[in-house]
């Protein structure tokens, strides 16, 4: 049967922009849909930047205002990979004027101003999604498809750290295209809703919802420079966090996040404990998953390692030959695929705004306990 077309309309065209471009010009060379994506148009401020972007990419054409894009009626859905103070504007106006959404995490800087963006995408009918990539590596979805089974039992601990280095040197500006990160006027909040938004919203997601939480903030490094006006300006982001969190299964959870640990540039590995079993996974090793079956015969019984590349095994039978790896780029391929698969079933995919706002609510909780000190309810 002949595919239709989904044309997407890309704003922005940093890193983010790169991962997902090559995720829609691989999904349907690998996954079966009723949609072929086509690269329409491109939005960015930068007219020389975005066509270069373009050309590499194989856009058809060039925006140099977003407002445009959305305008366009030769776009189906647009794609937000902008700093998160844009996200909000972009969504809303893309929901209203009937376009299907993608947005790059975290869905927003706060709940507050997520929720307008949930309303506005219902309101409207229009399919969305929030690009929470690492719940859609093979291994991680393997440990969601186990849980789901029962297999470990009552759980008792869920834990995962995301650990960076690149913001130690206080020289590091905040503010600009490269570093929007470190100005809380742009994203927000510093590792909580950058790093911790990743492994809160594959907790839940695993683990089900967080009730309340206990956190320790830290921003070592009180001035920095602003790239655009080059004035030392407050550094309002947190570097550093370390969370005690509640699930409402009764479970109990651990998270620490910081851009402050030497020699770690993306260490990300989260561990779930159960009565009859347990998971880890490490980021670094991302195609091998440690498996403890506590039923096994006590003479033989241990951490086993299981290579994540069968095609029993979650979207690697679309890919290559048992033991054939894949990498971090595979994880956005996979979301895009879940989408246009979405689409062709008529099946939402998740996160949806809707389940992302979950993920921003206990991020909100943890900013607000790591000001107060105190236990914060989620939401």
């Amino acid at each position: 049967m002949a595919k239709k077309n989904l044309n997407i309309g890309m704003v922005g065209y940093g890193f983010m922009g790169r991962a997902h471009s090559n995720a829609w010009r691989r999904a349907a060379n690998f996954f079966d849909s009723g949609y072929q994506p086509v690269l329409k148009a491109v939005a960015a401020r930068d007219t020389a930047k975005a066509q270069s972007f373009a050309d590499t990419w194989g856009y058809e054409s060039v925006e140099t205002d977003w407002r445009k894009l959305v305008e366009r009626n030769d776009i189906d859905a647009i794609d937000i990979c902008v700093p998160n103070d844009l996200h909000a504007e972009i969504a809303i106006a893309a929901a209203k004027a009937g376009k299907m959404v993608l947005c790059e995490k975290p869905l927003a800087r706060d709940a507050k101003e997520a929720l307008p963006m949930v309303r506005a995408v219902e309101k409207a009918g229009v399919a969305n999604t929030v690009w929470y990539n690492y719940r859609r590596i093979p291994a991680v979805t393997l440990i969601k498809q186990i849980v789901d089974t029962g297999k470990l039992g009552k759980i008792f601990h869920y834990r995962a750290s995301f650990l960076q280095d690149w913001t130690i040197n206080p020289d590091v500006p905040q503010g600009g295209a490269g570093t929007w990160r470190l100005d809380v006027k742009a994203a927000g909040s510093g590792v909580t809703g950058d790093l911790l938004a990743h492994c809160i919203d594959t907790a839940i997601w695993i683990n089900g919802g967080i009730s309340r939480v206990s956190a320790m903030t830290e921003t070592f490094v009180k001035e920095r420079k602003n790239a655009l006006t080059g004035k030392k300006e407050k550094v309002g982001i947190d570097d550093a966090a370390a969370v005690l969190a509640r699930y409402a299964n009764g479970s109990l959870g651990t998270f620490e996040s910081t851009r402050y640990a030497r020699g770690h540039k993306a260490l990300y590995t989260l561990e779930i404990n159960g009565e009859r079993g347990s998971f880890m996974w490490d980021l670094h090793d991302m195609n091998h998953l440690k498996w403890f079956d506590h039923s096994v015969e006590g003479r033989l019984r241990g951490w086993t390692d299981i290579m994540v590349t069968d095609g029993e095994h979650p979207y690697l039978g679309k890919w290559w030959v048992p033991g054939l790896v894949i990498g971090y780029e595979h994880s956005f391929v996979h979301q895009a695929a879940d989408f246009l698969e979405g689409l062709t079933t008529g099946r939402p995919t998740s996160p949806t705004f809707r389940e992302a706002l979950e993920t921003t609510k206990v991020c909100d909780a943890i900013i607000k306990s790591g000001q107060t000190e105190k236990w914060v309810k989620v939401g």
